[in-house]
């Protein structure tokens, strides 16, 4: 598990973390041309210098203000019990834990556009997942004892279950939970991907 940060580790965390939403901010009340490092440190009180030691790009920003630490899902996966199959711990795991990083259904949907608009902002959204499916990884081949290809297997599979399950929530209108959409994934995938024959 993840050793817990000092108070100097925290203090920088706070900081980096009311950057980013500041930046994000911006970007739902005035457009993403409005966020820049000097106006997302002014709405924090810091200097511009400051907000350019925390995020290479003012993408880096607004991508972190919704996915902000994602080692809480590998560190809840090491958590489960010992000998419980892995497909059960990712199913107990990845609905709550994903619902908590990504936040509010409007941020993820308003996400979801810019990104359409900008591909830096790709490339940074991409990068988190990225993110999220080597951490899996690591604590799926922990946990299991299993060789690196079946395990990064799974992780890929459960990082493109998530990936695909807040895109549709995000895109739908929110009557139904993003951890539901995320359970209803993660069994999809374990049964194979069942696809019944419409044509008959």
């Amino acid at each position: 598990m993840t050793p817990r940060p000092g108070l100097r580790e925290r203090k920088k965390q706070a900081t980096r973390t009311a950057l980013s939403r500041a930046a994000w901010e911006l970007l739902v009340e005035q457009g993403l041309a409005a966020v820049t490092p000097e106006s997302a440190a002014a709405r924090v009180g810091v200097s511009a210098n400051t907000f350019r030691n925390y995020f290479s790009c003012r993408e880096e920003a607004l991508v972190e203000a919704i996915i902000p630490r994602v080692e809480s899902i590998a560190d809840a996966l090491r958590a489960r019990p010992a000998g419980e199959p892995v497909w059960d711990s990712l199913a107990e795991v990845l609905p709550g834990q994903v619902s908590a990083m990504v936040g509010r259904h409007e941020d993820v949907a308003v996400l979801l556009r810019v990104t359409k608009e900008n591909p830096t902002i790709l490339a940074q959204h991409l990068t988190a997942i990225e993110r999220v499916k080597r951490l899996l990884a690591e604590a799926i081949y922990e946990r299991t004892g299993a060789d690196d290809l079946p395990s990064r297997l799974l992780a890929e599979a459960a990082g493109v279950a998530v990936h695909t399950s807040i895109e549709a929530w995000a895109t739908g209108h929110g009557s139904t939970s993003l951890a539901h959409v995320v359970r209803e994934s993660i069994a999809q995938l374990r049964a194979g991907i069942p696809l019944g024959d419409r044509r008959k």
